[in-house]
């Protein structure tokens, strides 16, 4: 064999030092390119992924697009705007400072009228845990879990108004009409439980927050991904078989059906709108036994309901006690997102939620005690079950509130600028805190961080990538985080 082109069956073949010496060109391109990759000096590619979606099982589980370190997601919404400076946001200079006016805050008008003077936190601040986290005394079962937590104490909001600040922390966007988190990840990732939606939302037992359904809405995503709304004592309506109709009849029609709607399916294969609805109505029938047994109590032992207080004698703790459950509850049959809201405007402003404008040690003292217990009883339970090491917990309001109060009340204004919210369980650091106010709690001062980021870090946790997860609509490749947002990579695990 010598250097030259040899010919073998009318093709030409490379000469040997031709083949050695492109052989080893491309396994140095190859090193070359590896070591790039290890050093993320390679391009990266920011083309779309739309996931490709079976209109006959539109919840099938999809990969993710790279490993993820949660598979669900548990997001606790306090509607009304919590006050991180009475609960997980600790400034000693607010104490000292009590009843003095802010510095540089002179004639300060916020949300609802100017500003009077610093109050200090209105319950006191304890270390907790090993970590010795310091958490108030407003939500003491809560400051028990501090060790689990990682604090984001940097958060902020486009809005100061409950509405669009709402839609922002649930859809990204402050405007109505676009999809809810949850809606997003269902759309990217289906869902491992069969009889069950892929994303359930829980209202508070006292009503809806503020912007209502639009937290679970699908907005233009397929209207198959948008959250079903029930909680422990309002299951889902129009769901249960009619009185007079024997479960054996029930079976028998629900059979006849899909064999109709199967030829009907047949006659029209590419018709992807039956499909979904032919697989929208056999949902329901199999939530007709899966929704009324996951919305009860059976198979929990009495140490579980006391935990979480599913008995106690306030009513409304009670209430939320059993949504509590709930969420565990879904989340163990494998459902994808669950999101959780305590506080509703149905019972007026600042009654039923967190909106502490005029009394807020009054309200606050009312409506701690129904979040506290039972929240920390689902962070706990979700733990002792092993559930938390694929589980994320997301623990958000829509923003912060004044260090100082208002003129001529006794209580605290919206405040985006700086605010805390938590997350807890699968890809995240425990114990750990990210980001600071100034040191009144007024304004996000250090490593500052949107909601875009947070929403960008929970999609990563889940093995999204935020900027690469779209839907082409009206002419724009939409995403969640729109074109902002940047994965807050120092608080994953």
């Amino acid at each position: 064999m010598n250097d030259r082109l040899l010919s073998h069956a009318g093709r030409h073949l490379l000469s040997r030092r031709d083949f050695l010496r492109w052989g080893g060109t491309g396994l140095g391109g190859i090193a070359l390119a590896t070591l790039l990759g290890e050093q993320q000096l390679l391009a990266e590619d920011h083309s779309p992924i739309r996931p490709v979606i079976d209109p006959t099982q539109p919840y099938a589980p999809r990969p993710p697009h790279f490993p993820a370190k949660a598979k669900r997601v548990v997001m606790l919404f306090c509607s009304g705007a919590l006050s991180h400076v009475d609960t997980f946001d600790y400034k000693p200079e607010l104490v000292k400072r009590h009843d003095t006016p802010m510095p540089g805050g002179d004639g300060l008008v916020t949300f609802q009228g100017q500003q009077g003077n610093l109050i200090k936190p209105l319950w006191e601040f304890k270390p907790r845990g090993q970590s010795g986290k310091m958490v108030s005394d407003l939500v003491p079962h809560l400051a028990e879990l501090a060790d689990e937590m990682c604090f984001i104490h940097s958060m902020t909001a486009k809005s100061n108004t409950h509405g669009p600040a709402e839609n922002q922390m649930s859809t990204g966007f402050t405007l109505d009409g676009f999809p809810g988190i949850g809606s997003w990840v269902t759309y990217a990732l289906g869902s491992e439980c069969r009889d069950l939606p892929a994303f359930v939302a829980i209202p508070d037992p006292r009503g809806v927050p503020q912007i209502g359904s639009r937290h679970w809405s699908s907005g233009f995503l397929p209207a198959v991904f948008q959250g079903t709304a029930f909680n422990a004592d309002k299951p889902i309506p129009n769901l249960e078989r009619p009185t007079g109709i024997s479960a054996s009849d029930d079976r028998a029609t629900r059979d006849f059906l899909k064999l109709l709607n199967d030829q009907q399916l047949a006659k029209n294969p590419g018709d992807s709108d039956l499909a979904a609805r032919i697989s929208a109505y056999e949902l329901a029938a199999k939530m007709q036994l899966a929704a009324a047994e996951v919305s009860g109590t059976s198979g929990e032992n009495a140490a579980t309901l006391e935990a979480y207080g599913v008995n106690d004698s306030n009513t409304t703790k009670a209430g939320f006690a059993k949504n509590c459950l709930l969420a565990r509850r879904l989340i163990e049959r494998g459902v994808r997102f669950v999101q959780l809201f305590n506080g509703s405007y149905a019972m007026g402003e600042g009654v039923g939620n967190w909106d502490g404008h005029k009394k807020i040690q009054d309200q606050y003292n009312i409506h701690a005690p129904i979040l506290d217990q039972p929240a920390a009883a689902l962070l706990r339970d979700l733990k002792e079950r092993g559930l938390l090491a694929e589980t994320l917990f997301v623990f958000v309001t829509e923003f912060g509130r004044m260090p100082t109060f208002q003129k001529g009340a006794n209580g605290r204004d919206h405040n985006p600028k700086g605010f805390t919210v938590w997350l807890a369980g699968a890809g995240v650091k425990r114990a750990f805190s990210y980001g600071a106010t100034d040191e009144f709690g007024y304004r996000a001062v250090e490593q500052v961080a949107t909601i875009y980021d947070l929403h960008a870090t929970i999609l990563r946790i889940l093995g999204l990538d935020h900027e690469r997860l779209t839907f082409y609509h009206n002419g724009i490749e939409r995403r969640l985080t729109d074109v902002h947002g940047k994965v807050i990579e120092a608080i994953l695990s």
